[in-house]
């Protein structure tokens, strides 16, 4: 009897292309194949990171959506889902509100002041990944400060890429890493806390140590940050040494940061800029930011860029004065070395332009309310062009069907 129902179950699998042993197999993991739609689908509860794996060995299909529901870690781990060079070119997209969490009360240990996140990063983006490669719709929360792991070995990334002390603890909700460019749209990162740097996102791109020049850039369009805190710099988003990032029409808000005292500074030499703190987002040495269309508004301060040749084009920084943390100076809109790619940007704060480096020229000082609503939209007509909008709840991730 169960020979000829192994070969009932056979004679099946053979007749339904598409959904053969392997897919029912991955439907354990609540994925399947979409044929129609030439996309892995994953229902809540599902294992979206089965998903991804079943993508990279498919040649045809490299489309996973995701369906509505919150999505958590079912072990410890270093990240809840991982790209890596197998993944290239996959787009992973929510269909509906989905949510990627990093916190599992379950099975965290409630002792731990990381409780309840069991990983580092809710997503990693490793080496090998090109601007093909797209995230697209998600709500990323519930980082915790939680490390996991050490050394040069680690099961999201492989041995022959260095391994920082920062691949473990920056970058609670999404981590770039190495020769990495992903493009990230719609994507909201919220409530996210790490220590040292980066809670909402952190990229590293190891020029320095891979080559020098970094070739390309990661991209971020329509996202949100809010909420992030961490330790010591770029509560919402920090590009580490020798990295590039391009963000295009992002809104910061309600970021915080050096919550404590900056002990990686004190262990290398010098805190990080003691006396004013960080900002919402953090621009360190050799780095590049392309930002336009964003707007920072009501976080500890907006933003601090020790990087060549940074561009915030058409931008709104509307007081980013926020309490909070342990710095005793100012609370500053802009604070940059090189400012000359400040352009066409509205600013207006307790301090505008910390080391006065911005062209008056060619940027408003002090201009009128923007007159936010809820969405921050500014509805001044001042304002019209410059900052933030919110993309139309018809198109965040629901292209999937």
């Amino acid at each position: 009897m169960r020979r000829r129902a192994f070969i009932r179950m056979e004679s099946a699998a053979s007749a339904a292309p598409g959904y053969g042993l392997a897919q029912r197999r991955d439907a354990m993991d609540g994925v399947t194949l979409d044929a129609a739609a030439r996309a892995y689908r994953v229902q809540p509860g599902g294992n979206i990171q089965a998903a991804l794996e079943a993508a990279a060995k498919d040649p045809a299909n490299k489309t996973v959506y995701v369906h509505a529901g919150t999505y958590r870690p079912a072990a410890h781990a270093q990240a809840l889902i991982w790209f890596n060079r197998r993944h290239d070119g996959i787009t992973l997209e929510a269909v509906g509100e989905v949510v990627l969490t990093a916190a599992n009360p379950e099975i965290a240990d409630k002792k731990a002041p990381s409780f309840p996140a069991v990983v580092t990063h809710v997503v990693y983006f490793g080496d090998g990944i090109s601007t093909k490669t797209v995230l697209r719709g998600f709500r990323i929360t519930g980082a915790n400060n939680y490390t996991n792991g050490t050394g040069q070995h680690s099961p999201i990334e492989a041995d022959d890429v260095p391994k920082t002390a920062f691949f473990f603890m920056d970058g609670g909700g999404i981590k770039v890493y190495a020769r990495s460019y992903p493009t990230i749209e719609r994507v909201e990162v919220v409530d996210n806390y790490t220590s040292p740097c980066g809670a909402g996102v952190s990229v590293e791109h190891l020029g320095q140590l891979l080559g020098g020049e970094v070739p390309d850039a990661a991209s971020f369009r329509d996202c949100i940050f809010r909420n992030n805190r961490t330790q010591i710099t770029g509560a919402a988003f920090d590009l580490l040494k020798f990295s590039r990032a391009r963000l295009e029409n992002c809104l910061f808000v309600g970021n915080i940061g050096n919550l404590g005292v900056d002990y990686i500074g004190l262990l290398t030499g010098g805190e990080y800029h003691a006396e004013n703190g960080s900002g919402a987002m953090t621009v360190f040495d050799g780095s590049r930011a392309e930002v336009s269309r964003c707007t920072f508004t009501g976080n500890c301060a907006g933003v601090d860029d020790n990087g060549t040749g940074s561009t915030y084009v058409k931008s709104i920084f509307w007081n980013n004065t926020l309490k909070g943390g342990i710095p005793t100076g100012a609370r500053y809109e802009i604070d940059i070395t090189g400012g000359g790619g400040v352009r066409e940007s509205f600013i207006h704060g307790e301090t505008n332009d910390l080391r006065g480096t911005i062209d008056r020229k060619v940027n408003t000082f002090d201009p009128p309310d923007p007159r936010f609503d809820a969405q921050f939209v500014p509805h001044a007509p001042e304002y019209a062009g410059v900052g933030y909008r919110p993309v139309p709840v018809g198109s965040r991730g629901r292209s999937g069907g």
